[in-house]
This record gives C-alpha cells, sequence and structure tokens, in this order.
C-alpha cells in the first residue's frame, strides 16, 4: 500500500464494513460505527450514511447523539419516541459517561490534563469550530485526558501520544478542538491540521469512541464497548517500538 504524504481522506466505500450490532432490545440498538460512515447525509457529499443503514432495519429510529464521518465507536440509536426522549436526557443533563481513544501530534508531558476552554462557531454555525476566534455564542466545553503512550523518538515528524478521552461536555468536534488548542491536534485530522503528515499508518481521523456508560430506559446502567478498529491495533504496536 502506498504512503500517503498528507492526511487524505481516503475511506473506500466499496468493501466498507457495516454497523456492528454490540447490543439491541425493544428500545434501543448500540451498534459500532465504522469510520467512514457519515450518520447523516450533509447534502453536500456523497458518503454512505448510516441512517441509510438504519432505515433497512429500523424504519423508526430516532438518533441520539452523533459521531465525526471518520470517528468510529460506539452510537445508541433509539427504536421508539419515549426511548429518545429518556436518553437524550441524560445528555442533556451529562449523565453519559463517554471514552475516547485517540493518537495526537507532538509529545504530552503531563500524565493527565483538563482542558477547559469555550467553543464557539469558527464560521457562524458552520464548519470547523474554534476556541479562539468563534463567531457568535461561546458553550462551555471542558475535557478531561490521560497519557496512555508516547513515542520513544521525539522529533516533530515522529512524535506521538497516545491518549485516553473523557469529554465531559458534548460540543460539536469538541476533542478535535481541544487539542488542536494546545498545539497537538488529532492525527490525521484534515480540519484542524490540514498541513500535518499522516502518522502511525492512519489514513483517517485517529479518534475512536472506545466506551459509552448509560441507563437503558428499563432503568439498567450499562457500559457498551466497542473494540479498538485494526488500524488503532497497528498505531499501538507501532508507537511501542
Amino acid at each position: 500500500m502506498m504512503d500517503f504524504p498528507y492526511c487524505y481522506i481516503c475511506c473506500r466505500v466499496s468493501g466498507m464494513r457495516e454497523p456492528t450490532i454490540l447490543y439491541e432490545d425493544d428500545a434501543v440498538v448500540v451498534l459500532d460505527k465504522p469510520t467512514g460512515l457519515i450518520v447523516h447525509p450533509d447534502g453536500i457529499h456523497d458518503y454512505p450514511a448510516l441512517t441509510t443503514w438504519l432505515e433497512t432495519k429500523y424504519p423508526e429510529h430516532f438518533l441520539v447523539h452523533r459521531l465525526d464521518r471518520e470517528t468510529s465507536g460506539v452510537l445508541v440509536v433509539a427504536k421508539t419516541e419515549a426511548a429518545h426522549e429518556f436518553l437524550k436526557e441524560q445528555f442533556h443533563d451529562r449523565d453519559v459517561r463517554k471514552v475516547y481513544r485517540a493518537f495526537v501530534y507532538g509529545i504530552i508531558k503531563d500524565e493527565r490534563g483538563i482542558i477547559d476552554k469555550p467553543i464557539g462557531s469558527a464560521r457562524g454555525g458552520k464548519g470547523p469550530r474554534s476556541v479562539t476566534r468563534p463567531h457568535g455564542q461561546l458553550r462551555e466545553a471542558i475535557t478531561t485526558f490521560k497519557v496512555l503512550e508516547r513515542s520513544s523518538d521525539s522529533t516533530p515528524d515522529k512524535a506521538a501520544t497516545y491518549v485516553e478521552v473523557r469529554p465531559k461536555t458534548g460540543r460539536t468536534h469538541q476533542i478535535r478542538v481541544h487539542f488542536a488548542s494546545i498545539q497537538r491536534p488529532v492525527i490525521c485530522d484534515q480540519l484542524y491540521a490540514p498541513s500535518r503528515m499522516s502518522m502511525l499508518g492512519f489514513e483517517r481521523l485517529a479518534l475512536h469512541a472506545l466506551s459509552l456508560t448509560i441507563t437503558l430506559p428499563n432503568g439498567e446502567e450499562r457500559v457498551f464497548s466497542a473494540p479498538l478498529p485494526p488500524d488503532f491495533l497497528a498505531a499501538e504496536e507501532k508507537l511501542r517500538k
């Protein structure tokens, strides 16, 4: 496979795997969303959409939250309007606990950290977000992280850090914007690090929604986890060498 000098979006439509069902009952279905699958058509690009897949299996479904197209991992979908309202309230009240894994450019020296920076739209409602030059209303955004691994080589074109991330709020692009704001953008992020070289073999945004802790409409609290995809496992090995 050829090396891509920069982080071109190169998720292939052909051969793209379907979402994996992690859990299902009468009220919800929990999925492992593959990278490259947009949650809802944006009206601009002809990307394969999760909603199209959902309509074939669940004609009546309700989106509770979203993941970026290139982000893989856990996503919960409501199957009834009542379940949608029940779950939406948990997200609104920040009762849902989310854990992500990400590879970022450069070395993060602190073992743990908190990024507490409000986020606003950089283009009046659409497109990228910003903590420095936003348009319109700034909204509170808090992200905590801990370092899992660092590259032994600290030269600029080889330095990387593997982090576990726990967003306390749910702003659009929050993790991506926050790490870019501390000069440690997520590897292969075309929007917030468009000129950076790809690293560790990634050909897509190096961000994975690892787990989601949520109370189901039946009252049971559950933790749902999506296995690390092959590119993350390979990157872990490369980082350790």
